[in-house]
């Protein structure tokens, strides 16, 4: 795979217009001005920011012109992207720039922000604190009231009977806007952002008659969908402890391994292609999840912190040495023994889901699966090793 198929395909879920459009530009030599946008309300960037970064990487070791854009200005109507309710607090550009102030500092673990065709930073609230009523009407001009109700968030809204506010309703506009205003040739984000991205395509071509692409980038989610974020409550931060960080991500549902290597990782796709065909054949997931791990923590933090946490994390999950009679042993006769309890007592706690298996919380009717070697299973604090070995 070369480096513009890499770039197109890789931790990419569309391109706008379409894959061909933007590689036969891109084969030509021309270099893109492109942007990502990043509202600061909250002072951490995660591992679900990796995705983009790692994509603004790309583009940027590729000698595009890259901006990193803080949305102090966007951030003070409140993006609804991923909301089921309406915002009840909204943020002052003043709260928006304090919470900006590390962001350079996490960002820069993955983009550069010095050196060879730096990453350039601004600020959206540079542009549109500074809009006239004139000029905020005519960028309403270009836009319908049907257009705008398409959004699938504000219909699901509607179907409940929530209000949506007129606060949130503009957002869209105001996110397009800065294409127009940064005269840039591709944005960048995640899926959730496919709205307001193509509001924005539509605007460039409407008021300066050109054409934009977007790029959009798959989420990161756990085993129920659910995005890994701030809004969610499940963050795992760049800038977490590295053996906080490794261990936050062992504790991710084992479905999250595939995509993790593509998405933010450096492992070449044919591994990462291996790895997946050897968990549908049943291999044990811990080997591949400690991978993951250690890769996202060496990249973040260099090789020697990367193997300082995996020892730390092995270190901390201590090793049953039960050697039972054969290999029928349930999880619940397991935790019956380890945490002393009866076995109603067991049963009761891995079907309320008091008990973890590799990173996922055991479902009802789980309680009776079959226990296997490098099993590692947690209950509370306390955390155990399988390594049954038949007798």
């Amino acid at each position: 795979m070369d480096k513009i198929e890499e770039l197109l395909t890789r931790g990419v879920e569309k391109i706008y217009p379409s894959k061909e459009e933007l590689e036969k530009v891109l084969r030509s030599g021309k270099k893109l001005r492109l942007y990502q946008g990043f509202d600061p309300t909250g002072t951490q960037l995660h591992i679900g920011h990796m995705v983009g970064l790692r994509k603004l990487r790309q583009w940027q070791d590729l000698g595009h012109y890259v901006i990193f854009v803080i949305g102090d200005g966007t951030g003070q109507a409140g993006d609804p992207s991923g909301k089921t309710d309406a915002r009840k607090k909204f943020f002052t550009r003043e709260q928006l720039r304090k919470n900006a102030l590390d962001y350079i500092k996490q960002a820069g673990k993955i983009v550069r922000f010095k050196g060879d065709n730096p990453v350039e930073v601004l600020f959206n609230g540079d542009w549109l604190n500074k809009l006239t009523l004139v000029e905020l009407l005519n960028i309403a001009n270009h836009f319908t009231l049907s257009q705008l109700s398409e959004r699938d968030l504000y219909r699901q809204r509607a179907k409940k009977r929530q209000e949506v506010n007129i606060r949130e309703f503009l957002y869209p506009l105001l996110q397009a806007y800065d294409s127009v205003a940064m005269k840039v040739d591709l944005e960048l984000g995640g899926t959730d952002q496919t709205f307001n991205m193509l509001m924005g395509r539509h605007l460039v071509k409407a008021m300066q008659k050109r054409d934009k692409f977007v790029m959009t980038t798959p989420l990161l989610t756990d085993a129920h969908g659910v995005k890994i974020g701030k809004t969610e409550g499940n963050v795992i931060g760049l800038t977490d402890k590295p053996p906080d960080l490794f261990a936050k991500i062992m504790a991710l549902s084992d479905d999250v391994i595939v995509k993790g290597m593509e998405y933010l990782t450096d492992v070449e796709m044919d591994q990462v292609r291996q790895i997946a065909e050897s968990l549908k054949a049943g291999k044990n997931p811990i080997i591949y999840k400690k991978k993951l791990a250690f890769e996202i923590v060496k990249q973040l933090n260099g090789h020697d912190e990367a193997h300082k946490a995996q020892e730390a994390f092995e270190k901390d999950v201590p090793v049953n040495l039960f050697t039972p009679k054969n290999f029928n042993n349930t999880i619940m006769d397991i935790v019956q023994g380890w945490v002393g309890i009866s076995r109603s007592e067991a049963k009761r706690l891995v079907e309320q889901g008091g008990v973890s298996v590799n990173g996922e919380k055991i479902k009802p009717g789980g309680a009776d699966k079959k226990v296997e070697p490098g099993m590692v299973i947690k209950s509370g604090r306390k955390i155990i090793k399988i390594n049954l070995k038949e007798s």
